[in-house]
């Protein structure tokens, strides 16, 4: 079979059962893209507005193009990787060894503070659109490995749950950095590139191997909520509920809450369906984000905390553990296309990306029009209420629609069994078809 030009290496019989340190290892290896991505999603904003002194209308340009950036990089990258040709280390692992380094250098400069004023808006659009490029080089890659890691669709589930795990986890890296107080953003960031080594656990049985495409239309805008949230929250703690001193502990309380439930929710998809987990886990973010806007003390934040810490880790772990059934319904369709599982796990990250881009780019400029001031101790009534629709009603409407279009998700449980099914009797009429033409 014909990957990219070149024949790949012969195929060898994967393990159905994954080791736990197989999968630790697949999950520690994506640490250092998780504790970068984090930090930027939490600080870059209020870093753009409070350190580097831009106004509002040039960070929202930044924080959209940005990402639109990403977005549009995905699917084209995820092309040229299955253009790839084949190493001894696979086709993907080039890819994420390769543009590490540089990586480092572009999230670096993005956390630095140029000396001259005129020209820092064209410098941190450009560093952070260096920095989209190469963390999608790494990202996709990444992500596609899941496919090869075994042909268990429960093993599958639990790499992931694995890697949801670590990707909570590694989400308190930054916050626990960021001392108190706007003007230590500047400061504290910028360490966490040191987080950026090589530590290339990935190559063990789960190379790139065999398995197949995808369907298309996975509903990703469940989760873009998240992304309005995540980014105005330190804002809307700073501002809005007078809560800026406990910031970094209301989030570290949603992120422990998230990391302890993803083991519960691992088991309530098997036990109900990823469908039915993914509508219980998305809708139970609702009542708790509008709950901080109308009583926004204290206790309540905590509270608030721990709830939505359980549904942050239901929107993050299900749409992951669902896209790989989307792959192995592709194969069933079409039996004889292989090796684009990069393309479509790349057209995933790009609809999240995109979202993710529209609703940065958003919410900045809403806050520029707002009449936010740059360093101010406080700000306007009109940026206050600004931001409690950007933390409550915008995100219940995000999760609204995204629900909606959930509904038309086709694989339900009894699908995804019938295709595990139907997938096992396809791989043993090609070990026999192979097994008889090496006869031959």
């Amino acid at each position: 079979e014909k990957v990219g030009g070149t024949s790949p290496p012969p195929k060898k019989k994967i393990t159905q059962k994954l080791s736990i340190c197989s999968k630790l290892c697949f999950a520690i290896g994506g640490a250092p893209k998780e504790v970068a991505s984090s930090a930027t999603a939490f600080f870059l904003q209020i870093y753009l507005l409070d350190v580097a002194q831009i106004s509002a209308f040039q960070a929202s340009v930044v924080l959209f193009t940005g990402k639109v950036w990403g977005a549009v990089t995905d699917p084209i990258i995820g092309f040229f990787m299955t253009k790839s040709k084949w190493t001894k280390i696979g086709r993907l692992m080039p890819w994420m060894v390769g543009c590490t380094p540089f990586l480092v250098v572009s999230y670096f400069y993005l956390w630095f503070v140029p000396p001259f004023i005129t020209g820092r808006f064209i410098w941190y659009l450009g560093f952070y659109c260096l920095y989209q490029t190469l963390i999608t080089c790494f990202h996709v890659p990444y992500s596609a490995l899941t496919m090869f890691l075994s042909t268990d669709q429960k093993e599958r589930d639990s790499a992931t749950a694995y890697r949801k795990i670590r990707h909570h986890s590694c989400l308190c890296g930054p916050v626990v950095m960021q001392d108190r107080g706007q003007r230590s953003y500047s400061e504290a960031l910028p360490h966490s590139q040191h987080v950026c080594w090589l530590p290339w656990k990935q190559q063990w049985g789960g190379r790139d191997s065999e398995e197949p495409g995808a369907l298309a239309g996975l509903p990703v805008t469940c989760c873009k909520c998240l992304g309005l949230t995540q980014t105005n929250l330190v804002l809307f703690c700073t501002y809005a509920a007078d809560l800026r001193d406990h910031f970094q502990n209301i989030v570290l309380t949603i992120l422990v809450s998230a990391v302890i439930s993803i083991p519960l929710w691992q088991w309530f998809l098997q036990r109900f369906g990823k469908k039915t987990a993914a509508f219980c886990g998305i809708t139970w973010m609702m009542p708790f984000t509008m709950m901080l806007v109308f009583i926004p003390n204290l206790v309540v934040a905590y509270f608030v905390a721990v709830s939505s810490g359980l549904s942050v880790a239901a929107s993050l772990l299900l749409p992951w553990s669902m896209l790989p059934d989307v792959v192995d319904d592709f194969r069933l369709t079409n039996p004889f296309c292989k090796g684009h599982e990069a393309i479509f796990y790349s057209f995933y990250v790009f609809f999240t990306k995109f979202a993710a881009g529209v609703s940065l780019g958003v919410s900045t400029l809403c806050l520029q029009f707002a009449g936010y001031n740059n360093g101010a101790c406080r700000q306007p009534a009109p940026v206050v209420y600004t931001l409690k629709l950007l933390i409550g009603v915008a995100p219940v409407a995000f999760i609204v629609t995204g629900l909606l279009i959930l509904l038309l998700y086709p694989i339900n449980e009894d699908v995804r069994l019938r295709n595990r099914v139907q997938l096992e009797e396809l791989r043993c009429v090609e070990l026999i078809n192979g097994h008889l033409r090496g006869k031959v």
